[in-house]
């Protein structure tokens, strides 16, 4: 009947190693908890009466607002200024084409020249 404890007894080795592993693993949770409770009743103490640091991390959040103002800023004036490439690259190639063209024939007929498709 040993030989069928055995099995038994280990798993119940490996349960209590379990077991106490997660006692210290919740055990430093919990110091951590505290220390960051401690911390943060520091913080808002020291915002009361003007403490730098708090004032440094308030300067903080506000640097990275507007940071990402600007980031949106500058990708919409990025997208602006491609446009406008594209269009001077369009331009560039119609007036390419224009004086190419044999002098008389401008796009096939009346009204189908660059003048009258400005937009």
């Amino acid at each position: 009947m040993s030989d069928s404890e055995r099995p038994e007894r280990r798993a119940y080795r490996q349960l209590d190693a379990l077991v106490h592993h997660l006692a210290e693993e919740l055990a430093a949770f919990r110091r951590r908890a505290l220390q960051a409770e401690s911390r943060l009743k520091e913080i808002e103490a020291a915002g009361a009466v003007g403490d730098p640091r708090v004032k440094m991390s308030a300067r903080v959040i506000d640097l990275e607002r507007e940071n990402a103002k600007l980031r949106e800023q500058l990708d919409a004036a990025r997208a602006r200024a491609t446009q406008m490439l594209d269009r001077v690259r369009f331009l560039r190639q119609q007036a390419t084409l224009a004086s190419a063209a044999p002098a008389g024939n401008s796009n096939g007929g009346p009204g189908g020249g660059a003048e009258g498709r400005r937009g």
